[in-house]
């Protein structure tokens, strides 16, 4: 019962906090008609029976594609809490089935959505978790200071070469010729856990080649406007200065369904109706997600996700 009314305080904090900023509280579908193509992430399908037809839908695995056509429209800053979805994710970290939050704000650029994300975390965590630091990093600088390899500049056989110096062979394998892969497995292996020394870490300036939904650095177009939030070396959400061009974003679209043909995996259709709110015109805007089951992990001290959630999958 405590981690019920704990749950129920932290959704209270969130809605006053936005309450405060005049940020707009919305809801989407969870069962859509289309879902996104990122080869990293599966899904989860299902049949609507409805004669004379059965249509596949799609649980989604983040709302960001319907809060984009809200905002395409015209409603302004907007967040909302609620359940995602993603097939085959199970562990100390993950449930298929979990909770978070995520938010649009017009006209704020980058570094002002990230102090926001700050100024949120600061008042969620007051009385839980003291923070000794918050420090800002780029992917670039904190991937070189652990690895002493160049996050933009690929060459197979150096990172072959850190994988077999530092136990984690199995990437050879696993990688192979795959720039994207490389950087995500020598990141969660090698970079991750060296950030447990800071309570609240902002790594800024992704690789553009991991940023299928946020800008390219107008400055640097091996960069991508993307950061990442993280607390006591826990990823906790993600956040981008959204594309809004449609042809790069359905071009985006195209080469991640090639991505995943190549890898044996089922070709997605693109969700026409975000893209035609792209043409619409989508403004300005920053947005992030944030996982609402770690957050609260991180304020009561526990070591899995199924101490927070009332019905994890075993249980459900």
């Amino acid at each position: 019962m405590k981690q019920l009314r704990l749950r129920a305080q932290m959704l209270s904090t969130i809605r006053s906090f936005f309450d405060r900023k005049v940020v707009l509280e919305v809801e989407t579908p969870l069962l859509c008609q289309a879902t996104g193509t990122d080869p990293q992430l599966d899904f989860f399908s299902t049949e609507y029976h409805s004669l004379p037809e059965n249509k596949t839908m799609y649980l989604q695995t983040s709302p960001e594609f319907a809060m984009k056509r809200l905002l395409a429209a015209g409603s302004g800053s907007i967040f909302q809490i609620c359940k995602a979805f993603r097939n085959g994710e199970s562990g100390k970290y993950h449930n298929p089935e979990f909770s978070i939050l995520e938010w649009y704000r017009v006209d704020f650029n980058l570094e002002q959505l990230i102090d926001e994300v700050i100024n949120l975390l600061t008042e969620l965590l007051a009385g839980y978790c003291v923070i000794e630091s918050v420090h800002k990093v780029s992917y670039g600088d904190i991937f070189n200071q652990v690895t002493d390899l160049n996050a933009f500049n690929f060459c197979q056989q150096r990172y072959a070469s850190y994988a077999s110096k530092n136990s984690i062979s199995d990437a050879i394998k696993i990688c192979g010729s795959d720039h994207s892969m490389w950087l995500d497995f020598i990141f969660s292996h090698q970079v991750q856990p060296q950030l447990k020394k800071y309570t609240i870490c902002i790594v800024d300036s992704y690789p553009a080649i991991q940023s299928s939904l946020a800008r390219i650095n107008s400055r640097n177009p091996d960069v991508a406007d993307r950061f990442e939030v993280f607390i006591r070396g826990i990823e906790m959400g993600n956040g981008f200065f959204e594309l809004s061009d449609a042809k790069e974003q359905e071009r985006r679209f195209n080469q991640e369904n090639k991505i995943r043909q190549i890898k044996g995996l089922k070709r997605v259709e693109k969700d026409q109706l975000f893209l035609q709110a792209l043409k619409a015109g989508l403004p300005d805007c920053s947005g992030v997600a944030l996982g609402l089951d770690r957050l609260l992990m991180i304020m009561t001290n526990t070591q899995d996700i199924e101490d927070v959630i009332s019905f994890p999958l075993g249980r459900a």
